[in-house]
């Protein structure tokens, strides 16, 4: 597949952003399935574990104390915190696999999305779902969360979509199978797109400070 990623030393940056229950978990598994160059960061979070999630393949599950110490060390890219939950993208971890060339997929939350704009390169893409009626019922019919719950994501969600035209890319998420092949669109686009040569790997420009 590297004729079609093309022969970049480095890798991209993907910022992916979607409410919940819109499938981008899906879509990003089945991009990294399809390119070996593509990979999905690893997001740390105070959250416990779900259903078979494993720590350090789904998340690197983590105290809220040893969190805050990363975010006091300035170990993030970004970190929100959400329904009282820290998440957070190791900065280090990016940068190192870009330089082993590597296209990285941060899947996040809105709020860490806005986070990089105009501190690091980056393409960014927000998936939606066709309409809030449909991603109801799909959160509802995940059966992972209560219907207190399904209902804060729906509100978050309403909130999240008003930011989506800040993103380069927005795809709708009506058929799996299209939305799939539209971001493998954008991927291959992006990976031939001329970008200055003199330009370096980006890295991040201060500390995060939330």
């Amino acid at each position: 597949m590297d004729g079609l990623l093309g022969d970049s030393k480095d890798g991209l940056l993907f910022i992916l952003s979607a409410p919940a229950g819109t499938g981008k978990t899906t879509l990003i598994k089945m991009l990294a399935e399809e390119f070996n160059e593509v990979i999905a960061s690893i997001s740390y979070t105070t959250r416990e574990p779900r259903g078979d999630e494993k720590h350090g393949k789904d998340y690197h599950f983590t105290t809220q104390k040893e969190f805050e110490v990363k975010i006091n060390a300035s170990d993030f890219l970004e970190y929100v915190r959400l329904y009282d939950t820290y998440y957070g993208t190791s900065k280090k971890w990016v940068e190192e696999q870009r330089r082993m060339g590597k296209h990285v997929f941060l899947v996040i939350d809105t709020q860490g999305a806005l986070q990089l704009k105009g501190k690091i390169d980056a393409i960014y893409i927000f998936v939606r779902p066709p309409s809030l009626e449909v991603l109801k019922t799909r959160l509802m019919n995940r059966q992972t969360d209560s219907a207190e719950m399904v209902n804060k994501r729906l509100e978050w969600a309403s909130t999240e979509l008003k930011f989506a035209d800040q993103y380069d890319y927005q795809i709708v998420n009506d058929s799996l199978n299209e939305a799939y092949q539209v971001l493998r669109s954008i991927l291959i686009a992006e990976c031939h797109r001329q970008r200055p040569k003199a330009k370096k790997l980006d890295k991040i420009k201060g500390d995060n400070d939330g």
